[in-house]
Order: structure tokens, then C-alpha cells, then sequence
């Protein structure tokens, strides 16, 4: 079963993912911090991580820039945000990430993008 990171200061928006993440066939783990989410993918190596862009500690962006450094990214990110600019999405892109899903979240779809994400894994 993969595993996936659900990093977000949100403990509701964590809760709800993480519902989704389970019923897509994922061990779920969870960060609540741009640090806590660091120290978990170098620890554990979660296959999928979802990444929100506001983060205390730590936001996504820098988040995702120590990583690609390190050469740590995981095989499939997924960034949330509501930060709708051209310029945020491509950067999240140009670091290493699969795609950027609009908050609020619709469940269904995150449920669709962790099915594919999950096949594309093998």
C-alpha cells in the first residue's frame, strides 16, 4: 500500500484528506508544519505528499526548494493552495511538482487524483 503525506496547518483539512487518502487505498501520515513535513518525507519516504503552500515553520514553496535540493522530492506532489497566481503555480511546477489543486478542496476530485496517482505508481 503507498504511503502519503498530508502536510497542512489545517487539522480539518488534514482530517478530510486524510479520509480521502484511505478510502484511495493510502497509508496516510500527516505533518501540521513546513519543518514536521521535512522530517517526515527524509524519514519515511512517503510515494505521494500533499502540500499546502501557507504553512507555519515552513511554507510549501520553501518546503519544496530544500527538497529538490536534497533531491528528496517524492515521485508525485500534489500542492493545495488558494493562491491562484500564474507565477505560484508555475514555481511549484518548476520545483518538482505534479500539479496544483485549488482550495477549497472538492473531495471527489482529490479522490480521482489519488486513484490515478496511485495506478501511475504501480
Amino acid at each position: 500500500m503507498p504511503t502519503i503525506l498530508i502536510a497542512d496547518d489545517s487539522m480539518f483539512q488534514r482530517f478530510q484528506t486524510s479520509k480521502t487518502a484511505v478510502a484511495a487505498g493510502y497509508d496516510v501520515l500527516e505533518a501540521k508544519d513546513g519543518q514536521e513535513c521535512l522530517r517526515i518525507i527524509l524519514e519515511k519516504r512517503p510515494e505521494v505528499l500533499l502540500l499546502d503552500l501557507n504553512m507555519p515553520a515552513l511554507d510549501g514553496l520553501a518546503v519544496m526548494e530544500q527538497l529538490a535540493a536534497e533531491g528528496a522530492i517524492p515521485p508525485r506532489v500534489y500542492v493545495l493552495t488558494a493562491d491562484i497566481q500564474d507565477t505560484t503555480r508555475q514555481r511549484c511546477l518548476d520545483l518538482g511538482a505534479h500539479d496544483c489543486i485549488n482550495k477549497p478542496v472538492d473531495q471527489a476530485v482529490l479522490g480521482n487524483i489519488l486513484a490515478e496517482a496511485r495506478t501511475s505508481l504501480g
